[in-house]
């Protein structure tokens, strides 16, 4: 971990095994990692507690490559790569240990459990066509080391299946809400819950829908408390603001 990397460089400096230049010359170099194409943020996980999420989407997979080998040399598990095409993930797991879920295609290289905050996080889907974003939702918060619980096809259309499970919501320290269609389910489980909720709308819809625009919408006039919205799709942003709601005081 980068954090770990500063903390030996000073504990050198302190103990005398180096000297002041010498631990500046180490540490200098540590912000970013010019690799022409990208500019790797190396001290992402110092001031923000995770390294760099690459968004795969629109890079060819050699330049995911060299991007992942740059992260290792800092942050050796849990590289997260988002939006990931099959022909890319099968390019990478021949050069690492990938994990890949087509559903959410999200890529995991050197993905290992770990739990660094105590309470959970819910994901709630309004239906089953909502789940490759509750996924993308689910496995960021996991990566970045949280407990998630899913709730899928819990929508409002059959309220009932959502309120059996009242006692899994009431002790999440944050739900993320995910639904297309008119995106209600944010606001009923806003209603419920005395946590933070995220809205994740999704283009999950028939026409009127506007391939998600009209979830969006519903779920900014929500108007229960405490509910906040992501982009449309946006699974990764929802399990990252989850990730830090629950890391809270952690």
């Amino acid at each position: 971990m980068a954090n770990d990397h500063i903390r030996q460089v000073l504990y050198d400096i302190e103990s005398g095994a180096i000297s002041a230049e010498e631990g500046y010359a180490k540490l200098k170099l540590a912000p970013f990692e010019d690799l022409g194409y990208a500019k790797v943020d190396h001290h992402r996980p110092v001031r923000q507690g995770a390294p760099e999420v690459i968004y795969g989407a629109s890079k060819t997979k050699e330049q995911i490559e060299g991007i992942v080998n740059s992260l290792l040399s800092h942050c050796p598990q849990n590289i997260l790569i988002t939006r990931l095409s099959p022909e890319s993930a099968d390019y990478l797991n021949e050069r690492f240990e990938l994990f890949y879920d087509p559903l959410s295609r999200i890529g995991i290289v050197n993905r290992t459990e770990h739990i660094t905050a105590k309470g959970a996080i819910v994901v709630a889907t309004g239906g089953t066509s909502d789940i490759p974003v509750a996924e993308e939702a689910a496995l960021t918060a996991e990566a970045l080391g949280n407990h998630v619980v899913r709730l899928y096809d819990v929508g409002v259309a059959g309220i009932h299946r959502l309120l059996s499970n009242m006692e899994t919501i009431s002790a999440a320290n944050a739900v993320i809400a995910v639904a297309g269609m008119e995106g209600a389910l944010a606001s009923v489980i806003g209603g419920l819950a005395d946590c933070p909720v995220i809205g994740v709308p999704t283009s999950v819809g028939y026409g009127a829908s506007f391939q998600g625009l009209s979830a969006l919408l519903s779920m900014l006039n929500s108007c229960a408390s405490g509910v906040s919205v992501v982009n449309i799709d946006n699974g990764f942003g929802a399990g990252y603001l989850a990730s830090m709601i629950n890391h809270i005081g952690a």
